[in-house]
């Protein structure tokens, strides 16, 4: 047993739950020293979980305040890659400022301009404007210029002086294609979001170099990233004869299975859909996604990385780190029914 919060710690349950031994979670726990900043951060997030009240001695002064700018919380991506980003930055003494832009409410670059005033120390930008092909970049140019380091993830942009995290886009798509070729279907469509954004736009690019013709044929449906969105252009490409549809979403990708029911069609006896993102509780669906897997932790890490080293005067590489997605193959895709 340890003294110093309000219910007695047991070091055997926390070193279980950090993975580390008795010794070091004692060490923390007493606020000495030889702890690595991983390992007390893993530590303290295990005394969080076992719903301990950390000792008023661990209690420290936060490093500075780190902004980070998503555009929703409805699409379960985003959350994922906050709640990575902030885990990365916690553990590095950082405090996240969670900022999120809602229809009627404050702008990106109102939302920015209040970090600033607090002075931020740093900022994340996700799937921000820069995403947007048909915006003007000089926002981040006056950032830069302000001496207020920050990293993108999500839409590179050429005149934008910063590092950008991506995965690959084009890969994304060619494996969602060549999967459902492997299985046989030969009139695949896809479900995709405004090409002003650079994500699907690479989407879009490799998609038509894949299924030649696509766009003359009506096989490419552009429409919002939502379970609506994909009900819509679902229903779109089933009229045209698809018996396999790739989505730039996961929420589209549910919305083109809802379509496909509508028209008593089954999933993916009659038509296999591939989503996007592998965004949490997607294996759980009826039928399981099978989706391609952005990889949020080693993005979400990366990008930390690059921000911290920057607010720490090292010169960071002003170009864009691509990380590879992967097909996670579920219950939605299927061989494709014999003419």
């Amino acid at each position: 047993m340890v003294a110093g919060v309000n219910s007695p710690l047991r070091l055997t349950d926390i070193a279980a739950q950090a993975r580390v031994s008795e010794a070091t979670v004692s060490r923390v726990v007493n606020g000495r020293a030889g702890v690595a900043a991983g390992t007390r951060h893993r530590v303290l997030a295990a005394m969080d979980l076992l719903g301990y009240e950390r000792p008023v001695r661990l209690k420290r002064r936060s490093n500075g305040l780190v902004g980070l700018l998503i555009p929703e919380l409805t699409n379960p991506i985003f959350p994922a890659f906050a709640q990575v980003i902030e885990q990365a930055l916690a553990g590095h003494g950082y405090t996240p400022v969670l900022c999120t832009q809602t229809p009627g409410g404050a702008t990106e670059d109102e939302l920015v301009e209040q970090l600033e005033e607090r002075g931020v120390t740093g900022i994340v930008f996700l799937s921000g404007l820069h995403a947007d092909s048909t915006l003007d970049p000089s926002r981040y140019q006056r950032l830069s210029s302000r001496g207020v380091p920050f990293v993108l993830i999500n839409g590179f942009n050429e005149h934008v002086n910063a590092p950008f995290i991506s995965p690959d886009d084009r890969a994304a798509a060619d494996m969602a294609v060549r999967h459902l070729e492997d299985l046989g279907h030969r009139r695949i469509g896809l479900a995709i979001g405004p090409t002003r954004y650079v994500p699907s736009a690479r989407k879009e690019a490799a998609f038509a170099t894949a299924v030649p013709g696509a766009e003359g044929q009506g096989l490419i449906q552009r429409t919002l990233f939502t379970v609506e969105g994909g009900h819509a252009a679902g229903g779109a490409l089933l009229d045209r004869g698809c018996t396999g549809i790739v989505c730039g979403s996961d929420p589209m990708a549910l919305g083109v299975i809802r379509a496909a029911r509508e028209r008593g069609l089954r999933v993916p006896e009659d038509v296999s859909v591939v989503g996007y993102d592998d965004s949490p509780l997607i294996a759980f669906t009826d039928p399981p996604l099978t989706t391609v897997r952005q990889p949020v932790r080693a993005m979400a890490t990366a990008a930390v990385g690059a921000l911290l080293e920057a607010v720490a005067g090292t010169p960071v590489q002003r170009t864009e780190y691509v990380f590879q997605p992967e097909l996670v193959v579920r219950g939605s895709t299927g061989q494709a029914r014999a003419l």
